[in-house]
């Protein structure tokens, strides 16, 4: 099968890795070098399987800027572009989605389009109804940043929605199209007899939204309780195991932090909240609200002790940043909770120096970013961190951070 991929994010480019095993896939972005990348067989994210894939494997993968010439030939259009969160219009944006959907339509409209994009509930049916001449489907993905590879050969679960059609033949082209995809990931994935799920595309949008948001309700629910022990003077680590050893509640997303970030929590939970308008619902919004609450804790935290420094006689303390990225192990640092614990910190006048070695820039939200981590430890009088590494080691009594159990 002709498959075009696109956008090379962990999504995309995870996929056409996935199905280049058994398929020929082109993979389409609107950056030259993560195309040339690609091409030279080499990963433009991080992740370890990715990049072990693209160098050792025999992939039927090429890569293009030419979207138009990826689609023409495609029997199969998956598409994984950005769908940022827009706080103007309390939706995601979903207009480069719509770019593919439009371009894809010129050149191949009998192309079947699978909506991998995180999308508003009830979006894939609306497109449907906007293109009555077009194919769609939409598949969730559950894929952890760093790990997209590996959660794709080893899913916990495959899910595609069709959308509901009053013209029978169509809809049943679509349930069809949603077998053939499905089927296509199990043939990617080394794990057999995955649990698969058939459904209508608006339940498969609500399954990742919601899904998504109940991972930030765990991550709000233990950093709360790691702000009650803290101002309480308890020991949180203690409680938490104490707690989880219930085989109802376990381990995982238990180790507090400064917040939930990265590119999925924050935007679904906010997309979700706007989808509950003229629904009743407390959790929803109180879910959103205390991720800033924790952030705010946190950066008062970070404060009081420069505060501290400044009492014992250190002239105008300088607080360092420990990577920007969200979890260990990744590149990607957008919405991460540690800039929202930056911004406030800085809005008191503090001055801040941020290490980042994935980064570029010579300033972060005007602040001084290096890549030398011995100066950083050495100017820095306070360092933070969301996520602990070995590194810091020599400057222990230097580091506030809440991961108390050294994992994401």
């Amino acid at each position: 099968m002709n498959i075009a991929v696109a956008g090379t994010g962990y999504v995309g480019l995870s996929l056409a890795v996935l199905l280049s095993q058994h398929n020929h896939v082109t993979a389409v972005d609107v950056v030259p070098r993560k195309v040339d990348l690609i091409n030279a067989h080499r990963s433009p994210i991080r992740d370890a399987e990715i990049e072990d894939f693209l160098a050792h494997r025999d992939l039927d993968l090429t890569a293009t800027t030419d979207g138009a010439a990826a689609y023409r030939d495609a029997d199969l259009v998956i598409i994984a572009t950005p769908t940022n969160y827009d706080p103007q219009r309390n939706f995601f944006d979903t207009s480069h989605v719509e770019e593919v959907v439009d371009l894809v339509l010129a050149q191949s409209p009998a192309a079947t389009m699978v909506v991998k994009s995180t999308v508003p509930v009830g979006y894939t049916a609306r497109l449907c109804e906007r293109h009555p001449e077009g194919t769609f489907v939409f598949s969730p993905e559950f894929l952890r940043e760093g790990h997209a590879l590996y959660d794709n050969l080893h899913p916990s679960r495959i899910i595609v929605g069709a959308p509901a059609s009053e013209d029978e033949p169509r809809g049943q082209r679509m349930r069809e199209a949603a077998q053939t995809f499905a089927g296509l990931l199990r043939e990617g994935a080394e794990d057999q007899d995955v649990p698969t799920l058939l459904m209508r595309a608006t339940e498969a949008e609500a399954v990742k939204l919601f899904a998504n948001t109940y991972l930030a309700l765990r991550v709000s629910y233990f950093n709360e309780l790691d702000t009650y022990a803290e101002v309480r003077g308890l020991d949180t680590q203690s409680i938490i195991q104490g707690i989880c050893l219930d085989p109802r509640i376990r381990d995982g997303y238990n180790n507090p932090s400064f917040g939930y970030g990265g590119y999925c929590l924050p935007k679904d939970t906010k997309q979700l909240l706007a989808n509950y308008q003229d629904v009743p619902q407390n959790l929803i919004e109180a879910i959103v609200e205390s991720n800033r609450t924790r952030k705010d804790f946190v950066a008062g935290e970070v404060i009081a002790r420069v505060e501290e420094l400044r009492a014992m006689g250190a002239d105008d303390p300088v607080v360092g940043v420990y990577r920007l990225t969200m979890k260990s192990g990744s590149d990607n640092f957008r919405a991460s909770s540690i800039q929202g614990v930056m911004k406030r910190v800085k809005a008191k006048g503090i001055p801040m120096v941020v290490y980042e070695p994935t980064l570029d820039e010579e300033e972060f939200y005007g602040s001084l970013v290096t890549h030398d981590l011995a100066a950083f430890e050495e100017r820095c009088d306070l360092i933070i961190a969301n996520r602990w590494s070995e590194e810091l080691a020599p400057v222990r009594d230097k580091v506030y951070t809440r991961d108390l159990f050294r994992r994401d």
